[in-house]
Order: structure tokens, then C-alpha cells, then sequence
């Protein structure tokens, strides 16, 4: 029987091919008592599975290939860290000896208390965590059951179909396992467009599908199926009518990559030869390398934030260098714009966490950066030490006040008489901007265009806030909407006022990336777009075939519209 499901693509393409079910460790344990005298063995028991996981781990982090995404290893550290954590690895042997219970019983328990915390956050990316506690979790209950880990076998020698990935949800450890073995996609019921999937899918350009819900009971092993990551559509035993249209869109897309590749090094300008200027966002110098092979012209958003995540200290002054010299020389002399770290409430370096009602929007970015004076000197000292070596820009996420801009321009001089005192050179002329992805910023965006060099706008967090939806939610993600009204003349305001004011701004967020969005951000007058690398070439594409004197008349008339029908009757008629 040939049906469809639906999800949220997280990686364009088609892929076709044969499924191959990925199961996952029961989180419905038994709980039964252990005898006093057996209560020390149980212990022990528990010790040894979370030293048997732990050990799988470091071989797979060690058995990272370094031309493998970044994301893999980070992904595998923090998943150390989860398993290291006391909670985890101390905590169920309490529970153990108090309760006299078995080791999968005690361990659900402490998962559920962590995870009823994780409940609390607000913050959509911290907030998916909680399924890294639940895949720690799930093989450590392997380890207990005495399961090894798996890795699909490959698929059989000639086969025609490649292999793809059906899961509830996959682990970072389960990708690096798999990535030895050939796969087109990934699908899987849970995750978001912050998911460990997700990120992995788009660094590896492979078409992936999450959110399916149900795929994993629905869909059988070696069953035919076809990936639309564009669409966010899975097709399960098509007919030969429907694999046909699939093998030729397939054959169509791949053919049109190639054609891409040809436009590498041509220079993004509009037909009426208007000048674009198109960069890449990474989260780490490894990065670069993908940038600059998809033709970016500058680093637009380097997210410095990922230097501290998954590990349990801080990196010094010296190790935020060294990684910022690091893109900064690899880039050649290219612009690359630096965002201070932009973490969150919940990533409180006491002892005691802290708890927060919405840390969304409470003590994150420039707010933490700022209650935090001598950690956001050191990486500002970093980043100085760093332009040195090449065209560096300092950028401050998540401005709202002048005072915000006051005190991190302080900062910034602080930081440079330091370097003076020091005799440590940098670039005396380095540029500072600021991020508006707060409504507040976009309305009083004179204030900061009067005090920074540029701005760059963070069109996630400015349509999440703008709409108060939580884009990872859902329930709510279907309300996440780059085209209400209110969203497209706050971007368009924004460009303005920057261009009257005569100060760059550049748009970083996803809806860079998004072709169907790049015509309309040029009619606003937008000429600086910052993206993941993979959508570099598709955005030059459509910039090449733009006339921009056919595009503002009906941008304009966008902005005057606040009928969603019409709105979307215009943009088609903008994309023809």
C-alpha cells in the first residue's frame, strides 16, 4: 500500500531508496526490588554500563574523521559531558542503594527529574537538549541489557536503491557510526530545525525529513521510500507513475548542483548590475573551508557561542584566539564578523543552577556578556589579538537598549588599552556592530545606527519574539510566519533607516538562505546576505536573474498588504 507522511524538511533534495529501521533502547523499564545482599552488585552493575558507554564514546570521538563536520565531535563531547555529569553517573546509584532497586528502574527515575527541568526552558535550541539526556540515557539502558551498539550493515553489493535512515530519533553517536556506511537520508519522528538531525543532515547536504511523528511504526524494513527534503514529504511504496516523477526530479536536482557549481566564482550582482555581497555563518574555523568552496565572500556570522558548548570549562583567552586567527587567516584577507557568545540563561557557571521563568527572555547574549565583565573581556581581547591577522568585525547579539551599546563599546575600549599596555598588536580600525533580532531595536534602530558601524539582522529571533511562537514547538510552528505583515516592515525599516543613515547592514538569519525570500529582501534594498554555506550558490542563482526595477514596485506593494493570501499572490508573482 503506496501513502504519504508529512514533517518539517530540515535538508532539500530527493532522495529514493530502500528503508532501513534504526531501533532505539525502550525507555519502559522494568522495576522490581533487589535483594540487600544483591544491592551493592546492582550498583556495580550500573557502574560498569555507564563505563561501557563512556568507553564507546571516546572511541567514536577519537574515530572522527578530520574531514568530518565540526558538528560531529561537539555533538559526541556534549554527550560526554551528559553521561560524566553526577546527575547521571552518581545520582542512580543513590537511588539504587535507598530504593534497593534495579539499575533501568533507577536510572528512568533520575532521567524523568531531569528532564521534568528541561520542561522549564524556553529557549528552543537548550530546550531540544533534552533529547541528548534521552539518547544518553537510551544507551546506557542498552548497555545494561547487554546490547551492543549498532550499525546498519551496508546495502548489498549492485543494489540500485541506497539506504535510508528511519529512527524515533538518532543520536550524534549513532550518525558518526552510520557515516562509515552508505545512506541518502536521514528520517526520523522526533526533532526540530535546531535538532542533532537536522544540523548534521545540513552539513552533510544530505535530504532529511524530521517531526514524522508516526514513520518508525508506519514504515516497514527494505520498504521503498522517497525523501522530498524540500517539501518535507515521504512517500512509502510509490506507484511506478510516482517513483518515475521522482527518479526524473531527482536526475533534475543533481544535474542542477552540478550546474551550480559553475557559478562559484562569479560575482553575485543583479542583472542591472547591482552589487551583492553573499557570506557564510559557521560555528568554527573549521567551517571555513565549506565557505569558501561554495564561493562566500566574507564570514557574516561566525556563532562563537559554539567554543563554549559542550565542555565543562571555559576556553582561555589563548584558545578563543587561536580559533578566531584561525578563520580569519584561512579567509584571506575576507571579512569575518565575530558574534560575541550568545548563550543563554540556563548556562550559569555556578555550582547551584539558576532557574528562570522564560530564559528566552531573560539574562542571555549581550545581558549575560554584560553581568559577566571579565569572561566577555577575555574573548573581546581574543578577537582584538585576532584582527591582527586578518579583517575581523566584533558583532553584539540581541541589543535592545543604548545603554547596552554603551557599556560593550566601553568594554571594547577597556579591552584595547589592555593590548596597549601590553604592547599587543591588533587592528586599531576594527568595526563593531550589532545584531537587531528585538522588536524594540528595529523600532529605535536610529540609536544604534547613530553609535555602531554596521548592523546585521537576526531575522530567527526577531520573527520569534515579533509573533511570540517558539519555531521548535509543534504545536506552534505552523504560526512561525517571515511574511506577517509586521515582520517584513520591521526588516524593511531596518534596511531603510541603515541606508539613510549610510551604515552596512547584512541579514543573517534563516530567511537568507530561503530563495523564495531573496528577491523580496532585495527589494527592500538588501545587499549584504549571510547564510549557511549550502544555500550560497542557490541564493547567487536567483540574485543573477533579478531585475531590480521590476522588484520594488512589488515590494512595496508587499508592504502595503496585509492580506496573507495576497501577500503570497504577490511573492509568486515576484519569483516568476
Amino acid at each position: 500500500m503506496s501513502f504519504t507522511i508529512h514533517g518539517i524538511g530540515v535538508s532539500g533534495g530527493i532522495a529514493i531508496g530502500q528503508a532501513h529501521l534504526v531501533s532505539n533502547a525502550t525507555l519502559e523499564v522494568d522495576h522490581y526490588e533487589v535483594p540487600p545482599s544483591q544491592v551493592l552488585e546492582e550498583s556495580v552493575r550500573f557502574e560498569a554500563a555507564v563505563g561501557k558507554v563512556r568507553s564507546e564514546m571516546e572511541q567514536l570521538l577519537a574515530s572522527v574523521p578530520a574531514t568530518a563536520p565540526a558538528e560531529f565531535a561537539a555533538f559526541i563531547n556534549l554527550h560526554l559531558m551528559i553521561l560524566n555529569d553526577s546527575m547521571l553517573s552518581v545520582a542512580p546509584r543513590r537511588i539504587i542503594e535507598t530504593e534497593q532497586c534495579n539499575a533501568e528502574w533507577a536510572l528512568k527515575v533520575q532521567m524523568e527529574a531531569l528532564l521534568s527541568q528541561f520542561d522549564q526552558i524556553e529557549d528552543g535550541y537548550l530546550r531540544e537538549r533534552r533529547a541528548d539526556v534521552i539518547q544518553v540515557v537510551e544507551r546506557v539502558l542498552k548497555a545494561l541489557g547487554g546490547q551492543p551498539g549498532y550499525v546498519p550493515p551496508p546495502p548489498a553489493a549492485g543494489s540500485e536503491h541506497n539506504l535510508i535512515l528511519v529512527a524515533h530519533d538518532l543520536s550524534p553517536a549513532d550518525v558518526v557510526e552510520f557515516k562509515q556506511h552508505q545512506f541518502a537520508s536521514f528520517i526520523t519522528d522526533l526533532g526540530g530545525t535546531t535538532s542533532h538531525t537536522a544540523v548534521v543532515a545540513r552539513s552533510l547536504a544530505i535530504p532529511s525529513i524530521v517531526a514524522l511523528h508516526y514513520a518508525r511504526h508506519l514504515i516497514r524494513e527494505k520498504e521503498l521510500i522517497i525523501v522530498d527534503g524540500t517539501r518535507g514529504v515521504v512517500v512509502v511504496n510509490p506507484d511506478s507513475q510516482v517513483l518515475a516523477e521522482y527518479q526524473l526530479r531527482q536526475q533534475q536536482f543533481d544535474l542542477g548542483r552540478q550546474k551550480l557549481r559553475r557559478l562559484k566564482n562569479t560575482r553575485p550582482a543583479t542583472l542591472d548590475g547591482t552589487a551583492v555581497e553573499l557570506h557564510a555563518n559557521i560555528e568554527g574555523p573549521d567551517d571555513v573551508a565549506e565557505a569558501r568552496d561554495n564561493g562566500a565572500t566574507g564570514i557574516g556570522l561566525f556563532r562563537s557561542e559554539f567554543l563554549f558548548l559542550g565542555r565543562p570549562d571555559l576556553p582561555d583567552e589563548d584558545e578563543q584566539f587561536e580559533a578566531y586567527r584561525k578563520a580569519a587567516e584561512e579567509m584571506g584577507g575576507m571579512p569575518v564578523t565575530i558574534r560575541t557568545y550568545d548563550l543563554g540563561a540556563d548556562k550559569s557557571d555556578e555550582s547551584e543552577p539558576q532557574r528562570y521563568t522564560n530564559p528566552a527572555m531573560g539574562l542571555r547574549a549581550i545581558r549575560l556578556c554584560l553581568t559577566e565583565p571579565r569572561r566577555f573581556l577575555t574573548q573581546l581581547r581574543a578577537m582584538l589579538r585576532a584582527s591582527h591577522y586578518g579583517k575581523i568585525n566584533i558583532l553584539i547579539p540581541m541589543l535592545a537598549t543604548s545603554s547596552e551599546v554603551e557599556q560593550s563599546l566601553a568594554l571594547i575600549k577597556q579591552a584595547k588599552q589592555s593590548l596597549d599596555d601590553e604592547r599587543v598588536p591588533y587592528d586599531r580600525g576594527i568595526q563593531v556592530g550589532g545584531m537587531i533580532e528585538v522588536p524594540a531595536a528595529a523600532l529605535a534602530i536610529d540609536i544604534f545606527a547613530r553609535r555602531l558601524d554596521f548592523l546585521s539582522i537576526g531575522t530567527n529571533d526577531l520573527i520569534q519574539y515579533t509573533l511570540a511562537i517558539d519555531r521548535t514547538d509543534d504545536t506552534v510552528a505552523h504560526l512561525y510566519d517571515p511574511l506577517h505583515p509586521a515582520v517584513l516592515n520591521l526588516i524593511a525599516g531596518v534596511i531603510r533607516a541603515a541606508d539613510k543613515a549610510k551604515v552596512p547592514v547584512a541579514l543573517c538569519g534563516e530567511m537568507a538562505g530561503d530563495v523564495t525570500l531573496t528577491r523580496l529582501l532585495l527589494a527592500f534594498g538588501l545587499r549584504q546576505y549571510s547564510m549557511h554555506s549550502a544555500h550560497l550558490l542557490d541564493v547567487k542563482q536567483v540574485i543573477l536573474r533579478s531585475d531590480l526595477s521590476r522588484l520594488k514596485p512589488l515590494g512595496r506593494s508587499m508592504l502595503r498588504t496585509t492580506d496573507p493570501e495576497k501577500l503570497r499572490s504577490l511573492l509568486l508573482k515576484l519569483n516568476r
